[in-house]
């Protein structure tokens, strides 16, 4: 019978994910493109939301660190609606259960995403927020784990990483190999 283990108990650094799920980071600049090639450019308004919802982080970090919530509220949520994640194809669930069994079968682990954006049955995009003292990256092993519970494992999985301060996106491949690659990290703090 297999044992049943928290997925925040069970990955902690990036090679124990990479071991239990046999995943591989691709450094090819050419596996994931989607972050920066034929992106729109932005519009006036945009820009200027974007600029508010700066200002608000700077406001309100001035005053010390928040907490995962707060970085939810002021940081991943208006991304999220600023560019559609919340209208029509998709649907937005928060706190989705999700269980996945190890390679070896032995292990199934269990958790729950920040937020999980579906069209439809295909994951869109999962979003994993942390504090804002800790690392963006540090989210990485669980959501990686997190993404491979995907019920469509022939199309690429995106994730999205925020501690407020930064933002960082994944993709995931699970076909015809189990690879994976990364944004560069963006910064609210800068303006461009």
């Amino acid at each position: 019978m297999a044992k049943v283990i928290a997925v925040t108990d069970a990955v902690k650094s990036l090679s124990e994910v990479e071991a239990r799920f046999g995943l591989r980071r691709v450094e090819d600049e050419q596996f994931f493109t989607e972050w920066q090639q034929d992106l729109p450019e932005l519009n006036d308004a945009e820009r200027a939301r974007l600029q508010v919802l700066r200002q608000r982080l700077l406001y309100h970090r001035a005053e010390g660190d928040l907490l995962g919530g707060s970085v939810m509220l002021l940081v991943a949520s208006p991304l999220l609606e600023q560019t559609g994640f919340y209208d029509p194809p998709f649907r937005m669930q928060a706190e989705t259960g999700v269980e996945v069994t190890v390679i070896d079968g032995e292990e199934i682990l269990r958790g729950r995403i920040d937020v999980l954006i579906m069209q439809r049955q295909f994951w869109a995009l999962v979003l994993e927020s942390k504090k804002t003292t800790i690392s963006t990256r540090s989210a990485l092993p669980q959501a990686l784990a997190y993404m491979m519970a995907t019920p469509e494992s022939d199309q690429p999985q995106y994730g999205m990483l925020t501690n407020g301060d930064d933002v960082l996106f994944i993709k995931l491949v699970l076909r015809p190999e189990k690879q994976y690659s990364l944004s560069r990290v963006f910064s609210l703090y800068t303006l461009t």
